[in-house]
């Protein structure tokens, strides 16, 4: 056999060797050619880099202004002849307020004029030209929108109270703007461009169209005639009125313990000058839409000095805009006492003094308060500063006092009567009469709340003189009450059909929904001073020493300072 070496080739071993050197050159090459690649890369991207942080740095600068409007110039021909020999048409141009001066600036060519919308912030280079578009800003002067006078132009009131007519922005729809929508504008420019939302108002005034009537409330009637004579008169024969030289009441004050029908009263004054009916001079119109601003009064008060008179200021101009269209409004402030509280006494703070000049300039001020009543409910008459309840401002008040059985007999029939389910047993008792059967429960329900015995002593007061007097579950009776027991029973009545009972409406569920709705009272709206049960109470003529609760509940005494209280009103025995 012939060695290799004879032959003039390398041993096997040697090219092994090289073929290995050779395979570890080729993946250090391939090593250091990633290398370089992620190199190059690193490089472009870093030079790209450099390269918008280089125009940037060159890029010219630009000037803000506000896109008022577009035109075409008349008689100019900027553009070149067509081939038919024909000029062009000339480009737009855009109408801006910049540095306070109107200006007509020229568009970049590649700018869509169709994209440009009236109140939008433009960029304006160092040649004079619009090169970009920005959104429309949100800040401004705050007006109030008083009319959308067309698709473009609306009428509005300034911070100072002028009336500015302003162009809508491109952003504004004119057809979804309504009046009293505060917008923020340039007055400059003469341009509205966003819709503020100041919702602070709208929270605390309610303005609804009210649905209840003078036949939904019951036991006031006497009240009720002094309310349609004060209010009603006026709207319903305005041309005696005048004829006679008398103007109508700007307002009323309720006054009352609480759960007695102010609201109630309040809601049907609107409903009642909304609803018209003809007069004797058939001068009174009739299917106006009434307007009821419901005043959240503690809502109202604010701790930033200024919002609180603000909001006041807010609530009667919304009024006045309603009441200019002709419809009644009625601005009812519910808890009157926490807004309008007595100045100089130390019981009212900083932020009420400046309340109460507010509302009187309001009331007293050259703007009319045409077809705008203004109503207070209170339960502390004698906490409301006296320059609000003087004639000519709160001219009528009446008293809304707790009702006595034969008034609390009239409320119940709103809320009892023979159209409900009532309890086959007892319609067989009274022969199948509905009314009889319905008047029987409502009889029994009177019966047990006026019943004058020890059992429905509630409170002994001890006035300033000595005197002392016993107060009854009855003297406690409101219309809130009445209806709450009648609720009760029904609820009773419900839940025995349920399950599986005769259900309806009997004197035995309407007697156990007075015992509950009696012990739920006591045990809650209770009083703990004499101040307390005057306010529960109501009324004021001698001023409470000293008052213990009686029965189960308690028979701790309630002494305190005397305050104004009001003896309650006289019951008749055995009622």
């Amino acid at each position: 056999m012939t060695d290799t070496a004879d032959l003039g080739m390398p041993a096997p071993s040697f090219i092994s060797h090289q073929l290995r050197e050779a395979r570890a050159e080729a993946i250090s090459l391939a090593e250091k050619n990633e290398r370089l690649a992620r190199a190059l890369t690193t490089a472009r991207e870093r030079i790209a880099e450099l390269g918008t942080q280089l125009d940037a740095v060159t890029h010219p600068p630009v000037t803000l202004a506000l896109l008022t409007g577009l035109h075409t110039r008349s008689g100019r021909d900027d553009g070149e002849a067509s081939p038919a020999g024909t000029p062009t048409a000339p480009a737009p141009e855009a109408l801006v307020l910049l540095g306070g001066r109107t200006m007509s600036l020229g568009l970049r060519p590649g700018l869509d004029p169709a994209a440009l919308r009236i109140g939008q912030l433009v960029a304006v280079n160092d040649a004079m030209l619009v090169v970009d578009a920005l959104p429309e800003p949100d800040t401004g002067e705050a007006v109030v929108l008083d009319e959308v006078l067309d698709d473009a132009r609306a009428l509005v009131t300034t911070g100072s109270g002028a009336t500015r007519v302003l162009r809508l922005g491109g952003a504004l729809d004119a057809g979804a703007l309504t009046p009293g929508t505060t917008l923020a504008a340039d007055l400059r420019a003469d341009v509205a461009t966003a819709i503020i939302e100041r919702t602070s108002v709208e929270q605390l005034v309610v303005a609804e169209t009210p649905d209840v009537t003078w036949e939904d409330i019951g036991g006031l009637g006497p009240q009720i005639q002094a309310i349609r004579d004060a209010l009603e008169l006026p709207f319903a024969h305005p041309g005696l009125y005048r004829a006679y030289g008398l103007r109508a009441p700007k307002g009323l004050l309720l006054y009352g313990p609480p759960g007695c029908g102010k609201t109630l009263i309040a809601k049907a004054v609107a409903t009642s000058l909304a609803a018209g009916g003809e007069g004797a001079d058939g001068e009174r119109a009739t299917g106006r839409t009434a307007a009821f601003l419901n005043i959240k009064g503690p809502e109202l008060l604010s701790k930033f000095v200024g919002e609180t008179e603000r909001q006041i200021r807010a609530i009667f101009e919304q009024a006045r805009k309603a009441a200019a269209e002709d419809r009644p409004v009625v601005i009812f402030f519910d808890e009157m006492e926490a807004l309008f509280r007595t100045r100089g006494t130390g019981v009212s703070s900083d932020v009420e003094t400046m309340i109460v000049p507010q509302v009187l300039a309001e009331i007293d001020g050259v703007e009319s308060l045409r077809n705008v009543v203004i109503i207070g409910a209170s339960n502390r008459e004698d906490m409301i500063d006296p320059a609000i309840l003087r004639p000519g401002r709160l001219d009528v008040k009446i008293r809304v006092s707790r009702p006595d059985a034969a008034q609390a007999l009239d409320i119940l029939a709103r809320h009892l009567n023979a159209d409900l389910p009532l309890d086959p047993a007892e319609l067989a008792v009274h022969e199948g009469d509905r009314e009889a059967t319905a008047a029987a429960m409502r009889a029994a329900a009177v019966d047990a709340l006026y019943a004058r015995t020890p059992a429905t002593a509630v409170l002994e007061v001890v006035y300033a003189s000595g005197a002392t007097q016993t107060l009854h579950l009855g003297d406690l009776v409101s219309g809130a009450m009445l209806a709450q027991i009648v609720a009760r029973a029904k609820t009773a009545a419900i839940k025995d059909e349920i399950s599986g009972g005769a259900g309806g409406l009997s004197t035995a569920r309407v007697l156990a929904a007075v015992d509950a709705e009696a012990r739920q009272n006591e045990e809650i709206t209770g009083a703990t001073s004499p101040e307390g049960w005057a306010r529960l109470v109501g009324a004021h003529s001698e001023p409470i020493h000293s008052a213990r609760r009686l029965g189960a509940a308690g028979t701790a005494p309630a002494a305190g300072t005397a305050v104004s209280a009001a003896r309650p009103h006289e019951t008749q025995e055995g009622a």
